[in-house]
């Protein structure tokens, strides 16, 4: 059997997250995509919440805290932008400490205390943590089988951290876009990375295959990844073509954070 949710922690997430969304439908895909099993349950929106998590404790083919964390992972992640969102993320980070849990970004649940406290992604990349970098693409590889939309996603989403955490170290102007591709050309550019036909063929071809890279690894997440809503049936896709972009963002990111520590020694 899988890791289960404590009642404490369903009581309170079901809350919060049922009053944020407020809204049948968009439960219903949530749990969905987070990997619920069976149709809707019946009930308000926060009893939904409490039943459905519940059945996840229920089914012994499940790790119930890994579908938590799917399910509250876009909502603990949102900039506060009022009181009930901090208040709701409080509520939620308390609820599960009390049960010796922590919520850690990209919806990861794990023992208080099992991860670094405050070294989050941009922290690793600032300091050029390679081996922590490699745990964090490890997380993604471990996805491919069960859900490839999802290991595209954290792909994209590794690549988006490290170029805005480069942006803000050299104090760059952001792009008006904050997407992967608009965020790519302003480090590519800065880095020196434009395609140069002075260059020689071979490196010429190699720099031009990095903007790519990018633009296939955004254009995966936006269309099939799990990051915008996929419905109840998003488009299907092979685990060797999402291994594929998963490797190719690795590659890339490994790449530019050489790059970038290289020059700093």
């Amino acid at each position: 059997m899988g890791r289960q949710i404590p009642n404490s922690v369903i009581g309170a997430t079901a809350s919060v997250i049922g009053q944020h969304y407020y809204s049948h439908s968009k439960l219903d895909t949530l749990f969905m995509e987070s990997g619920a099993p069976g149709e809707p349950p019946a009930g308000n929106c926060e009893s939904k919440c409490a039943s459905w998590l519940r059945r996840c404790n229920e089914d012994e083919s499940i790790d119930a805290l890994n579908v938590l964390g799917e399910v509250i992972q876009d909502f603990m992640e949102l900039e506060p932008y009022n009181g009930n969102v901090e208040k709701g993320q409080q509520r939620i980070r308390d609820a599960l400490a009390k049960n010796s849990l922590s919520y850690q970004t990209n919806g990861r649940i794990t023992l208080a205390g099992s991860a670094p406290v405050a070294v989050g992604l941009g922290d690793l990349l600032k300091r050029g943590d390679f081996a922590s970098l490699e745990r964090e693409f490890e997380r993604a590889y471990q996805q491919l089988v069960g859900d490839p939309h999802a290991a595209i996603t954290a792909a994209c989403a590794i690549i988006e951290a490290l170029c805005k955490i480069y942006i803000e170290t050299f104090a760059l102007e952001l792009p008006s876009k904050m997407t992967v591709v608009p965020l790519w050309r302003t480090v590519q550019a800065h880095l020196g990375l434009n395609p140069d036909a002075t260059l020689a063929e071979d490196q010429r071809k190699m720099l031009q295959g990095l903007a790519s890279v990018v633009d296939g690894v955004g254009a995966y997440r936006t269309h099939i990844g799990s990051a915008h809503g996929r419905g109840i049936a998003p488009p299907k896709i092979s685990v060797s073509e999402a291994r594929l972009a998963v490797n190719a963002a690795h590659s890339l990111v490994t790449f530019i954070m050489e790059i970038w520590h290289d020059r700093d020694r």
